[in-house]
């Protein structure tokens, strides 16, 4: 009975470049390197399913960047409400300053002017 052959991931990233690349044929590659063509086979398709997460991934940083964009938008734009928010409280504390001023300049009675 023949022992399975138990390649490492570079020695299959070889082969499957020979595959995808060269467009060396898979019963070559079988003969080859010992291995069966069924094998190679896996290892493409695994290969082509791996692809799609890592793409993804790429995506999901890409969506994480923006997230943390967003975030620091929004973080200024808080910043910038607490500002204005403070402007108008000041604003009104001044006008209710300025008009008892102006109140007791005039009178109740009205303007003396």
């Amino acid at each position: 009975m023949k022992q399975r052959k138990h390649l490492t991931a570079e020695k299959k990233v070889i082969i499957l470049r020979e595959l995808l690349d060269n467009g060396v044929p898979t019963s070559q590659l079988s003969e080859q390197y010992g291995v069966n063509v069924n094998d190679i086979l896996r290892w493409k398709k695994q290969l082509f399913e791996g692809a799609t997460v890592l793409l993804e991934r790429k995506k999901l940083r890409k969506n994480s960047e923006a997230e943390i964009r967003n975030k620091l938008l929004e973080s200024k734009l808080r910043q910038k409400d607490e500002i204005i928010s403070a402007i108008t409280q000041e604003n009104l504390e001044l006008k209710k300053t300025s008009m008892g001023t102006y109140n007791r300049k005039v009178g109740r009675a009205g303007y003396k002017g």
